[in-house]
């Protein structure tokens, strides 16, 4: 869906088709699946460390890019806190419609009311939605049973009969929800996010609030400065011996993370601040946020998204 004037678009795409996507891009072998990390460790001297999966295997590797989500334990190695949370609990779903939706190609908002909720086609026949409110005591527990949630869910809708309509068809194995957590942004001004060939990345790096829209997109930002950053740090100096000791080049590299982990600094805080804002705002129902929300900062809430999102991370490979 474009936005005219802008020349920004939006789309949704589904997780699961984009992984595949990627997978297929890698040879045989490449990902090794039910593979939790539990811990890590150094190895002795130099730059190994030690990986300790559930299953029981140990990998030893001298570079290490984290990207486990956002109870990562490569980013507590690093010395970044657990992320925290943000009291709100998020219901999102995929409904199908077998002759079409029918719906336009367009972003449905609906804020207010002590809520956030919205849907966007993800093609002719899917449809994806979302929803985010504070829940109270009695209604945490909400979040383990699919067939409340969607009953809870669609008794918030009164207003908003397109949205309830594609709830009311989102099958409930298809019905998801979790807790919204995010990380200190302050975290970002004095913490270093690469240490000894360690860095994280995607939700490792910076967990944050879905009120943006951007949680996948950051990870890809992320990985094209990552790419781009060793490919540097690799190609300085190429003439150089073909004797160059491991060591050598794992401190290359470890510059090259450093440069990654300087260039996605400040976009990371500004993703987490803005998501989290934005979240606040749209959803309370407090007399001075509401009068402020939709007559002060309607249209920069409104415009958020693509200023957010209009970013040039620059290219995956420099020559």
């Amino acid at each position: 869906m474009s936005f005219a004037g802008t020349g920004h678009e939006i789309r949704c795409v589904q997780r699961k088709l984009l992984l595949e996507a990627m997978e297929r891009e890698l040879p045989n072998g490449s990902i090794r699946y039910s593979s939790k990390v539990v811990t890590m460790e150094e190895s002795g001297s130099g730059y190994s460390k030690l990986l300790y999966l559930d299953d029981g295997t140990i990998i030893k590797t001298k570079v290490l890019i984290g990207c486990d989500g956002v109870n990562s334990v490569v980013a507590k190695w690093i010395g970044l806190n657990e992320a925290v949370t943000s009291c709100r609990l998020a219901v999102r779903g995929t409904a199908t419609f077998p002759e079409g939706h029918g719906f336009a190609s367009k972003l449905f908002m609906f804020a207010g009311n002590g809520f956030r909720a919205g849907c966007l086609p993800c093609n002719d026949k899917t449809m994806y939605w979302f929803f985010s409110w504070t829940p109270s005591i009695q209604e945490k527990d909400l979040q383990y049973n699919p067939s409340k949630l969607k009953e809870y869910v669609l008794s918030k809708l009164h207003n908003a009969p397109n949205l309830k309509k594609v709830v009311g068809k989102t099958e409930l194995d298809c019905v998801m929800s979790s807790p919204l957590r995010y990380r200190s942004p302050w975290e970002f001004v004095w913490k270093s996010l690469a240490k000894g060939g360690v860095c994280v990345a995607g939700d490792a790096l910076h967990p944050m609030t879905p009120d943006l829209g951007q949680g996948g997109c950051a990870a890809l930002e992320d990985s094209v400065t990552l790419g781009r950053c060793i490919a540097e740090a690799l190609n300085k100096n190429s003439t150089v011996e073909n004797n160059e000791t491991d060591e050598e080049e794992c401190r290359r590299i470890e510059l090259g993370l450093s440069k990654y982990a300087k260039e996605r600094r400040w976009r990371s805080f500004q993703f987490i601040t803005a998501a989290y804002l934005a979240g606040r705002l749209q959803q309370s129902q407090g007399t001075i946020t509401t009068f402020l929300r939709d007559r002060v900062l309607a249209n920069f809430l409104a415009g958020l998204l693509l200023k957010i999102a209009a970013f040039d991370c620059g290219k995956l490979t420099s020559k």
